[in-house]
């Protein structure tokens, strides 16, 4: 060992050593005592049944569907929200209809415009005299110290505290990061995943979303194409038992007992709540008078419901991070049981399109059937996705993909012209900007509805009008510049991804790589299932390793064919030509092809080295035509003649990523464990 990396690693040990001490049982009895003390206690509401409640759309279906339902015959309400602005009106709807409790967890929390509007909010609740609890996981909320012991210190009616801190602090930096994964990197890799929003127990909302502009369209340079799912009746009687279950467990530490947030509290006592300008305090203003609107909630909200029958909670729960748990997540193999029971095709969604090995065996088997389902696939492509590193290792898999499980792959654009996006919220765009644009996208639309075989195009024709309503992205070719006041996306903290701890291996690796031109660009983040078209998954699930063995997950499931159409026409439209490039089988080399495949299959099963240069697959961009009025699949003979190769990294400006690219394809399936 040199004498640099000696002084190195000493220094980083010294470092995470002073920092990282924890308090003792005296200081966090101390600390919880000085939080305590400064917590409000004075009601702003004198209505002890109502609690000063506005009435709620939502908690009134919730309401209606408990009355309707019986032991042997539940009554569900679900919503499905797509659409960023719709899943911010619906959780401020929900929040100022509570009239008993809020519980609210989350493995993302920003201290931007909206995660400050939903604390201003939960507040509010609980001055009112609801009892809010909030859970965030250590590594990816509340970055601020002063934020925490604000919060601890608030109201007596706020409680906050933090999943699996490791170190025994809510916020870690580099240097303590890299200690953790020294010392107790399998406690540092197992995150709680879980989003749940849950109002008096009787309605809940769960789905990919986490609480940061970037997830409600408020971000101007790049943004997530999410879903969640809210769901009123007997089912949340599951949902409210599983956030009770991580409530108490002993990895929830309260936020006041942590080493730097006790030591805030013991320097210098509770802190006022800050609160910096909004970046955009009309469009928080709009949003907040909008959700008061019952009219415009109706019309975007209510009036989409879906009346289902019995619906099904599955959640992980903090046992599956006990020392030695090696059983098989409940969240993992209810999903596996609703794969492996479709009969004709399986449409699946996830960002990240990497998969276990008992994933792996599970397709692999499902394709050997003679009457084995369809199985068609919604994922990032590099130039959307916000994992760099996880893309890399999709792409090694390709070949496997296509020939071993027989996927038809749909990887999501960066500029999707067809999307529940709301284009007006991010701010990306001057004034205007619709009326020049309009016209293009109605001939879009008519053409996408041309682009679909008959099967599904009933379907894709609702979710194409949905899509195109009257706050429907109809143009995505955007100027870069962000709004006044607003972070870049280069100018954000570590952390505030979905694989944020792989933000620690430098190099950009976990950051959305640079395209060829500017503009507002958008990734994939949903996870959803449909399977027979009958039956619908939507949760956190991302069906990937980190989700099999390391993050607890939870999701909903709908046997309702009403709502799994919808869901399937939802997903379809993301797959749509002007939204999605497809992956196909690169045409074969005039010479030797077998010979070139042979050995591309043999490099792919090395378990660190991959240095077959030569890739399986491409992507390809449909070329309609008077021979192809619709997209075939891939695996259709006429599949070639409709459609031109584009290259395995369309709209990507890689220069020096290019070589990441091969460096991470190369020994990227080290890494499969942990992504």
């Amino acid at each position: 060992m040199t004498a640099v990396l000696r002084a190195c690693l000493a220094a980083l040990l010294a470092l995470a050593t002073s920092g990282c001490a924890g308090l003792g049982a005296v200081q966090r009895a101390e600390a919880q005592r000085i939080a305590d003390a400064a917590r409000d206690t004075v009601l702003e509401c004198h209505d002890p049944v109502g609690r000063c409640a506005r009435e709620s759309p939502l908690r009134a279906l919730a309401s209606r569907a408990y009355a309707a339902s019986t032991p042997d015959a539940p009554r569900h309400y679900a919503l499905m929200l797509d659409y960023g602005q719709d899943a911010l009106l619906a959780r401020l709807d929900l929040i100022r209809g509570a009239r008993e409790s809020i519980d609210l967890q989350t493995y993302i929390f920003d201290e931007d415009d909206s995660g400050h509007l939903i604390l201003d909010e939960l507040l509010t609740a609980a001055r009112r005299g609801v009892r809010v609890r909030m859970l965030v996981d250590q590594l990816s909320a509340l970055r601020n110290v002063d934020t925490l012991a604000a919060l601890v210190s608030a109201h007596a009616n706020f409680e906050l505290r933090v999943y699996n801190p490791v170190l025994g602090r809510a916020r870690i930096s580099y240097p303590m990061y890299v200690a953790a994964a020294a010392c107790c990197w399998r406690q540092l890799n197992r995150r709680m995943h879980n989003k749940m929003l849950l109002v008096d127990g009787i309605v809940g909302l769960t789905g990919g979303r986490n609480y940061q502009d970037s997830y409600f369209d408020w971000d101007s340079s790049y943004n997530f194409r999410d879903r969640d799912i809210l769901v009123g009746g007997p089912v949340t009687r599951d949902m409210q038992a599983n956030f009770n279950a991580f409530w108490i467990a002993p990895l929830s530490i309260p936020a006041a007992q942590l080493s730097d947030v006790g030591r805030r509290l013991l320097r210098h006592g509770a802190p006022e709540m800050p609160h910096e300008p909004f970046a955009a305090p009309d469009r928080v203003a709009t949003v907040s008078r909008q959700a008061d609107d019952p009219l415009l909630l109706g019309q975007r909200l209510v009036d989409a419901v879906i009346a289902v029958g019995e619906v099904e909670f599955i959640a992980d729960t903090p046992a599956k991070h006990r020392p030695g748990q090696r059983a098989l997540a409940p969240s993992t193999g209810r999903l596996r049981e609703l794969i492996e029971s479709a009969d004709e095709e399986v449409l699946l969604q996830t960002p990240y399109l990497v998969l276990s090995r008992p994933a792996q065996d599970m397709f692999r088997a499902l394709h050997a059937r003679d009457d084995g389902p369809r199985v068609v696939v919604s994922t990032n492509s590099l130039a959307a996705t916000d994992s760099f590193i996880t893309y890399a290792l999709s792409y090694k898999y390709k070949r496997r993909y296509l020939r071993e499980f027989g996927f038809n792959i749909y990887e999501y654009k960066p500029f999707p012209q067809n999307a529940p996006i709301d284009l007006d919220a991010t701010r990306a765009l001057d004034p205007g900007w619709g009326l020049a644009v309009t016209g293009h996208a109605q001939a879009d639309e008519a053409r996408a509805l041309a682009d679909i075989d008959a099967g599904h195009r009933d379907d894709v024709r609702r979710s194409a009008a949905t899509a195109t309503g009257a706050h429907a992205v109809r143009a995505v070719v955007a100027d870069d510049r962000p709004a006044p006041g607003q972070r870049t996306q280069q100018q954000r903290l570590p952390l505030d991804r979905e694989y944020a701890a792989l933000r620690y291996a430098g190099l950009g690796v976990n950051r959305p790589v640079p395209l060829r031109r500017a503009g507002l660009r958008f990734g994939l983040h949903s996870k959803s299932l449909v399977i027979d078209q009958r039956v619908g998954v939507v949760g956190t699930h991302n069906f990937d390793p980190r989700g099999d063995n390391l993050n607890t997950e939870s999701a909903v499931v709908i046997g309702d064919p009403a709502f799994a159409r919808a869901l399937a026409a939802s997903i379809r439209n993301d797959m749509l030509p002007q939204n999605s490039w497809v992956i196909g089988p690169r045409d074969k080399a005039p010479v030797l092809s077998g010979v070139e495949y042979s050995l591309g299959k043999a490099s792919e099963q090395l378990p660190l080295f991959d240095l077959w240069p030569i890739r399986y697959a491409t992507s390809y961009e449909f070329a309609p035509g008077p021979g192809c009025p619709v997209p075939p699949p891939p695996d259709h003979p006429d599949f070639r003649d409709c459609h031109r190769p584009v290259g395995d990294f369309p709209e990507v400006n890689l220069g020096f990523k290019s070589l990441l690219t091969r460096i991470f394809t190369a020994f990227g399936a080290g890494l499969a464990p942990i992504l």
